[in-house]
């Protein structure tokens, strides 16, 4: 294994890199961790999705080269990967909630589908990239409700809009992979090309809609019960950093080995961290104290959802070295430790900052072992 994976200071440091999404809670994140690894960060977004934001509250702005514009707008993302001279590009721009989908099918799929599109036109545009990371999600699979977690060479399906314009983004990565990016052509064309499935990522920062730790905070704070839909779905939880950290070693790998590491890749928690909504509330109820509770209530919407989901993460952990390093347990109380912060007005970038040097630091003593 030797020092696979970590994330390595001096890769990233003057590293261009062009990141899509940087408004959002997963690409604020990033967008932090970038900076405090020395790259030159350009972001391309619309506004923050929310209010407050992750993005606002922590001055992300600062820290990265925001261009405010959509990824549907190809003349734009062309010109702005350009200027930026990106080396390393990493598609976050989404639009990513599962409701929203049922309410917006066709934005949905041009965000989603034209976007990533638009993405890898964009990148043959411009001479200087060299890595190409695509974010997807563990939805893009043929969710066939079994027992086991989805290996990379699965069926790709989707029962939504949401989780079928993943689906359909994966295929897209494959066939400009095939058709532009072919590994036989890599001294040509110099690229190479790989997507990434995480988990259901939470973290503090997250004020999106229809998300269960958002909503729970939020509930806690105006001091009545969360309301929960699915309390024995299970879903494979895990801190924003672990497929961040992801993220960033694959898209080392595929900057100094090339087409080696182009292809599919999951980064999810380790199994016994695949839990049940029932047992996260609880665990945050037992955290914030505070008299928080929940309840179990009817879904109105009625919406297709599905119950079981785990990711097989076995070829990270084999292949980038990839391992997570912190506990479910230790992310609720990371969430909680920022919420507090915030509800507090104390200095949350310096908190991010610190949470994400713990972890790097946690990566780095497990590396060595």
């Amino acid at each position: 294994m030797g020092d696979m994976g970590v994330i390595d200071r001096q890769f990233w440091k003057g590293r261009r890199v062009f990141l899509t999404g940087h408004t959002g809670f997963k690409g604020s994140w990033l967008s932090l961790w970038l900076h405090q690894l020395g790259a030159e960060v350009t972001g391309f977004s619309l506004e923050a999705p929310t209010s407050p934001s992750m993005f606002h509250v922590c001055s992300v702005n600062n820290y990265v080269h925001s261009v405010y514009a959509d990824i549907r707008d190809p003349k734009r993302l062309i010109e702005a990967m350009i200027d930026a001279r990106a080396e390393v590009v990493i598609h976050m721009a989404a639009q990513p909630l599962l409701r929203e989908s049922y309410r917006n099918p066709i934005e949905t799929y041009s965000t989603n589908v034209m976007g990533t599109v638009h993405l890898f036109e964009a990148a043959r545009a411009c001479g200087s990239v060299k890595a190409i990371v695509n974010v997807t999600t563990d939805k893009c699979y043929e969710n066939k409700e079994w027992d086991w977690p989805y290996r990379e060479n699965d069926a790709l399906g989707g029962y939504d809009p949401y989780s079928s314009s993943k689906a359909c983004s994966e295929l897209i990565t494959s066939a400009f992979r095939s058709s532009f990016f072919n590994p036989s052509g890599y001294t040509e064309h110099g690229v190479a090309v790989a997507s990434a499935r995480a988990g259901n990522v939470i973290g503090g920062g997250d004020w999106a809609q229809d998300r269960l730790i958002p909503d729970a905070l939020k509930a806690f704070q105006e001091q009545r019960p969360v309301s929960i839909r699915n309390p024995n779905a299970i879903r494979p939880w895990q801190h924003v950093l672990e497929p961040l950290s992801g993220y960033l070693i694959l898209a080392q790998r595929l900057y100094l080995s090339g087409t080696t590491y182009g292809e599919g890749w999951n980064f999810g928690p380790e199994e016994t961290d695949a839990k049940s909504v029932q047992w996260i509330v609880s665990k945050l109820c037992e955290k914030w104290g505070n008299g928080a509770a929940f309840e179990i209530v009817a879904d109105s919407e009625k919406l297709h959802e599905a119950n079981y989901l785990k990711l097989d993460c076995s070829k990270s952990k084999r292949r980038l070295g990839w391992i997570p390093q912190w506990t479910l347990e230790e992310a609720i109380d990371k969430i909680c430790d920022w919420s507090n912060a915030y509800a507090n007005s104390e200095d949350l970038v310096k908190l991010s900052f610190g949470q994400i040097e713990e972890y790097q630091q946690r990566m780095d003593k497990g590396a060595m072992q």
